[in-house]
Formats: C-alpha cells, sequence, structure tokens
C-alpha cells in the first residue's frame, strides 16, 4: 500500500471507536441528537410557532409538531428557497437538493445545511470507508482513484445567490480536497448537465485511470461500463482495471444487477460490493457487514432523529410513529426524520425493515407510494425484487430494468399485472421466466396469492421483454437521465404503463 493509503487508512479507522459506541447505546445516542436538534432550532418560526422551546421530551415533541409529507412542508421549503432566513433551520441554506420527484410528477427541493452536509452525507462517505477499511485491513482502495458519478448543478430558480442540484452534486462540488485528489473525472466533467456529453467524457477518462472503486446508482453505471467495453474492446473491467476492488451502490436494490456486474463486469472474488443509503434528505446507513447482503447499519449520530411508522397507521388522519426502542424485527415502517436541515418529523417516503438490533440494521423495502395494490393484494417493492432475482436464477435472464402496474378489470377480463422487463441476457424461456415471477410473489405474498387462486381476482401476470436501450431512451425522453433519477418500478396506476408501451412501438420502428 502507498503511504497515502496508510495514513487515510489510520485516521478515518479512529472513527471505529464512535460507531462502536453508538452500536452499544444506540437510543441514548438518539435522544441526545433529538435534544440537540429542537434545542438548535427553537428559535426558528417552525420551532416557535410549534413551541419546540417547551418541548422536553419526545412524547412532547410528537404531540406538538405535526408528521408532514413534501407537500404540506412546502409553504415553508419555498419560503427558504426564495432565501429567507431562520424559517425551518437557524444557520443559512446555500444548497438545495433537487430529487427526481419519484413520488409524484414534480421535483423536489430538499434544503441542505452546511451541518448536514458536514456531519450527515460527509461523516456517512467517511464511516463508509472507515466500515470497509474495518472489514478489510489490507485493502488497497487508495493506491488507486475512486470514479462517482453523478448529477448536475444549476442556480436556484428562486434565488440565484442559492444551488440546486442532485445530492451527489452539491456533495462533489464541496468535497474536501483530499477526497477530491482521490476521485475522477475531474469536476467540470462529473457536473456536466448534459448526460451524453458526460458519458462520452468519462469514458475517456476513466478508461485511463487507475481505478479502484466506483460509487453509483447501479442503473446508470450499468450504461457507463457497458460503453466503456465497447469503446475498448475488452471482454470485462479487470482487464481495464486490475487492482479494482469496490463497488458502492445506492438507491435501487443491487440484487437484480449482481449476476450482471459479478460474471459480465468484474468477474473475480477480489472484487466487493457495499450499500449505502444516501438520500437527498440525509445518509442514513452503511453496510457494516459485506456477508449480510442489502442489510445496513442505522447511523444514529449525524444530527437526525428518526421514526417509524407501522404500515397499518400509515395513512391515518394522524398515525402513530414509534421511536428506535419500540420498532419490531422483520416488519415494514415508514421512515419518518428530523434532521439539521429543518426537516421535521418529515416522511421520507421509503419503507424499511429492522433485520437485527444491537446493533440496529435496516433493509430499505420499497416507497410509501410505489406499490400495486389495485385489487388488494399490497404488492410492494421487495416483493417484486425477490420475485425478478429468482425468475433470474431459474431461467439464466440477467434484468437491467422493469416496471409494472395492473391490468384493470373490465366486462371482458379479469384483472392482472402487466410487466416491461430489459435484460442482458434474456430468459430460457419467457414462459418460464413468467411462471416463477408468478409463482415466487405467490410464495412470499399472501395478498397477492389470495387473489391468484383460481384467478379468483388476478390473472397470470403479462410480460413483455423489450430490446436493450428501450429504458434508457425512454428516460432520456422525459428528461430523467443520470443523477438522482430511477425507473418507477411499481405503481398502483397506469400512467408509467403506458407511457412507456407507447413509447416502445416508437422506439422498435
Amino acid at each position: 500500500m502507498s503511504i497515502l493509503n496508510d495514513i487515510l487508512s489510520f485516521f478515518i479507522k479512529r472513527r471505529v471507536e464512535r460507531i462502536d459506541e453508538f452500536k452499544i447505546n444506540p437510543h441514548d445516542t438518539q435522544l441526545l441528537e433529538f435534544k440537540s436538534l429542537i434545542y438548535k432550532a427553537r428559535k426558528t418560526d417552525y420551532g416557535k410557532r410549534f413551541g419546540f422551546g417547551d418541548i422536553e421530551s419526545v412524547s412532547d415533541f410528537q404531540a406538538q409538531v405535526p408528521i408532514v409529507n413534501y407537500e404540506s412542508l412546502y409553504p415553508e421549503i419555498e419560503r427558504v428557497l426564495k432565501g429567507e432566513p431562520n424559517v425551518l433551520w437557524p444557520s443559512p441554506i446555500r444548497h438545495f437538493s433537487k430529487s427526481s420527484g419519484t413520488t409524484n410528477a414534480k421535483s423536489k427541493y430538499i434544503p441542505v445545511s452546511e451541518e448536514s452536509l458536514e456531519s450527515c452525507h460527509y461523516k456517512g462517505g467517511k464511516d463508509m470507508l472507515t466500515l470497509y477499511l474495518a472489514e478489510n485491513p489490507e485493502s488497497g482502495i487508495f493506491d488507486g482513484k475512486g470514479l462517482s458519478i453523478g448529477g448536475s448543478l444549476q442556480t436556484n430558480p428562486f434565488n440565484d445567490k442559492t444551488l440546486v442540484g442532485d445530492i451527489s452534486a452539491l456533495i462533489m462540488q464541496n468535497l474536501p480536497s483530499w477526497a477530491e485528489y482521490l476521485r475522477t473525472p475531474p469536476l467540470e466533467v462529473a457536473l456536466l448537465e448534459n448526460w451524453d456529453e458526460k458519458m462520452v467524457k468519462m469514458i475517456e477518462i476513466c478508461s485511463q485511470e487507475k481505478l479502484t472503486s466506483i460509487l453509483g446508482v447501479p442503473t446508470w453505471t450499468v450504461v457507463l461500463l457497458e460503453q466503456i467495453l465497447k469503446e475498448t474492446g475488452k471482454s470485462n473491467l479487470l482487464e481495464i482495471w486490475p487492482e479494482f476492488e469496490l463497488f458502492v451502490h445506492g438507491a435501487v436494490n443491487f440484487q437484480p444487477y449482481r449476476e450482471l456486474f459479478q460474471k459480465t463486469f468484474f468477474p473475480s472474488e477480489q472484487v466487493n460490493y457495499l450499500e449505502i443509503y444516501n438520500a437527498s434528505e440525509g445518509y442514513f446507513g452503511v453496510q457494516d457487514d459485506l456477508s449480510r447482503v442489502g442489510e445496513m447499519l442505522l447511523m444514529l449520530d449525524y444530527g437526525v432523529y428518526y421514526e417509524f411508522i407501522p404500515m397499518e397507521e400509515l395513512h391515518k388522519e394522524h398515525p402513530k410513529a414509534l421511536t428506535l426502542d419500540e420498532v419490531e424485527l422483520h416488519k415494514n415502517y415508514a421512515l419518518v426524520i428530523s434532521t439539521n436541515a429543518g426537516l421535521w418529523r418529515y416522511k421520507i417516503g421509503d419503507t424499511v425493515k429492522f433485520t437485527s438490533k444491537y446493533p440496529y440494521r435496516i433493509k430499505i423495502s420499497g416507497r410509501t407510494k410505489h406499490f400495486i395494490n389495485a385489487f388488494g393484494e399490497e404488492l410492494i417493492i421487495e416483493n417484486a425484487e425477490t420475485a425478478i432475482t429468482l425468475a433470474c436464477e431459474a431461467t439464466g435472464a440477467v434484468v437491467k430494468d422493469f416496471t409494472a402496474g395492473p391490468i384493470y378489470m373490465n366486462d371482458s377480463r379479469k384483472g392482472g399485472h402487466e410487466w416491461i422487463i430489459e435484460c442482458s441476457t434474456k430468459p430460457s424461456t419467457a414462459d418460464d421466466f413468467m411462471r416463477m415471477l408468478d409463482e415466487t410473489l405467490r410464495k412470499i405474498n399472501s395478498d397477492y396469492d389470495a387473489k391468484r387462486k383460481g384467478d379468483l381476482a388476478l390473472q397470470m401476470p403479462k410480460v413483455h421483454f423489450v430490446q436493450e436501450g428501450t429504458f434508457y431512451h425512454w428516460m432520456d425522453k422525459r428528461g430523467k437521465l443520470g443523477g438522482q433519477n430511477k425507473v418507477p418500478r411499481l405503481s398502483n396506476n397506469r400512467e408509467f404503463l403506458d407511457d412507456l408501451l407507447q413509447f416502445m412501438s416508437q422506439f422498435s420502428q
């Protein structure tokens, strides 16, 4: 290992002791975060309105402060966007993360404070390296560059003194010099707004670098890596980057992509895969044990206070939220956060399950608005991704992207689900894939199984296998390339299905 590698490894590993501390004392850690947040925001407009100065306990907080979503908090966010100070958080807000708006058709602007950047997003990045090095003490990850695939930045349309952009772009622009030295491509390329231009330049630069790691959303990383293989004529990426050792992924479930990475891109056991939970609203989780696939350590000292709404409470007018000490294992919860950027009892839109306590580990199970429940089947993203993975294993398929939605009943047909799937390797037979998909859903979702019995309400799913590039070009048509943009996996209506089916008919011509 290089001297730089030794020095950075030493400083990063010092953080392990503090991580161990919150593993042992999770509830005390969260209570300290809660008290700090309430105290700092007590003189903000929001704090005054809801009596933060009188709050002495979590129960006071839950009684006085409402649970909100983006739409209900937007009037305050709009004031911040326009430059009004001390609305939600006391320090100036100079950056806003522009979310892809996967829960509705509009983009969302999430305030990002200096405290959030430093003690949440950057701290999460350092802890990701800390936990990886703790498991891999002989790592040479700092001997080469790390490729990070990000979005772009624009001037805030409400206030030209501040910036908006993907959280990845905000993080890259503000990185400390040592971190910027270790990443590629240069900022002038990484922050390009035109995705196609960015791809061309990234391929040119990165194929010549000594790369040891990549951090990115699997969806867009696949597009880049496939093009690098095509341009270089190599059979796999280890021929280009022989010392490559780590792919850090987030934003979407990696399981459907795992075989593509392990067999096509990096066919070697030297390459590790590590999941993170870094959203526009904050950095919440890091995989601390590479053997626990899909599970992440909930990071408890990042200026974020967590609450969890049981799914049976979610749609009530005043849902009951649980604190960390009240949660149960293997149960779905909607995630609620209060943060050092001024989000108060904010429903982020994700659902999680706890897989362990002491330490508290979670897995992302879906989105609160991404599901299919047109017939009482309550199909969530976790179900869909599990079924897709097992259908791939049974038929030799490698899936790159998919979306699904309902087929509505009418006088001539029963209901069902319609799937549009893009593969880099197609299944041995489409019928076997469809049958395994259906059988798996029936095994893991009792509501789905009940509706499928005797074709009572649901018929066998309808599956379209589309040519490679379909989803990429569809997302391009929608202005959703790159960055934090994600293909909508499930929808309870046919908005995405019908738009994509119409696009498919034009794309194939």
